[in-house]
């Protein structure tokens, strides 16, 4: 009897990872069937926003990553590089709201998020919106405010709603933040604090064109006209699902245990990466594989993620963030 119980428990085990196996085989089928009626829609979306900003194809696939993974961008970069320009082509490609804030150092919190104002008619307070209610905010030059108005950003990027005297507003969705931050070296500058600096998904640089993209620059009608020229791609929905849709990118066990042991090496220093930030790299290497046409991420998503996600994290700089990266080698 025994001998039998065991044999039909050892069946039932087979049975089970069988049928187990299967449904992660058909989940597998209906995702990759997903990511490719999509695929079309996102690489339009790459050659249009590649008409505009030239020569930065890398550069806006990871901006394009980084809104699909629902994270925020810092452009860190001289005025007059594109910041603005990469902005509206994404917002118009998209399909989304887009408003702009100019921050300068007398700039307060409630000309971002609104305040509360005396209706003598009503004789009654109603909440005025400030532009942080739209879908993508450009904040520009951020870190030309006070660190108050910048924590007003705070609440915002991390929960997608704000607080006004104690109400709660929901923001738009998606929501969106594309900050941009003048070096350091510039006067009337302030540095971000690292917990506002946590809040990004990824920092990003354009840098300046090479010579045969400026050349091109100097030869065509300005951004804003030709952006104007280009058809929208996404509806405010379909965004919506593809955000969904990364989250179920399958992430295995030895690209799992690659993103610890990069975690743990850049913890030998005094600044590591925190589990916060261990999960905005898994995010944004799903978002990249979504990209790249595949329902699985490969160390070489990861790869091509780290640098942006991680280096501001952990207060290195791009040279030294993947010499760290180049240091775990791949299982």
């Amino acid at each position: 009897m025994l001998i039998m119980h065991r044999f039909y428990w050892g069946t039932f085990v087979i049975w089970a990872k069988q049928k187990e196996e299967q449904h992660l085989a058909e989940d597998t089928r209906k995702i990759d069937a997903k990511i490719q009626a999509y695929a079309s829609k996102v690489q339009t979306f790459l050659t249009q926003i590649n008409q505009i900003i030239l020569d930065k194809e890398q550069q806006t696939k990871l901006a394009l990553s980084c809104l699909l993974a629902g994270g925020h961008v810092l452009f860190e970069d001289l005025p007059g590089l594109g910041k603005t320009t990469l902005s509206s082509a994404l917002a118009h490609i998209a399909g989304l709201q887009f408003q702009r804030i100019q921050f300068t150092n007398d700039m307060l919190a409630s000309d971002v998020i609104g305040v509360n104002m005396f209706n003598q008619k009503e004789h009654m307070f109603e909440f005025k919106q400030g532009p942080i209610f739209t879908q993508i905010l450009l904040a520009d030059e951020i870190n030309r405010c006070s660190p108050k108005t910048q924590s007003a950003l705070l609440e915002a990027m991390e929960e997608g709603a704000v607080t006004v005297d104690g109400i709660r507003y929901t923001l738009p969705q998606p929501f969106w933040v594309i900050a941009t931050q003048n070096p350091l070296f510039q006067s009337g500058t302030y540095a971000l604090p690292e917990s506002q600096l946590d809040r990004f998904l990824m920092r990003l640089s354009l840098g300046y064109p090479s010579r045969s993209a400026e050349k091109l620059l100097l030869q065509q009608d300005s951004r804003q006209v030709l952006i104007s020229t280009l058809a929208q791609v996404f509806q405010q929905d379909e965004i919506l699902q593809l955000q969904h849709l990364v989250q179920q990118v399958y992430v295995g066990d030895v690209v799992m245990d690659y993103l610890l042991d990069l975690a743990q090496e850049s913890r030998k220093g005094c600044h590591g990466l925190s589990t916060r930030g261990l999960l905005a790299l898994k995010k944004a290497a799903q978002a990249h594989a979504l990209i790249e046409q595949r329902s699985f991420v490969t160390a070489d998503d990861v790869q091509a993620v780290f640098v942006a996600v991680t280096a501001h994290r952990i207060g290195l700089s791009e040279i030294e963030t993947a010499q760290l990266m180049r240091q775990i080698p791949i299982s």
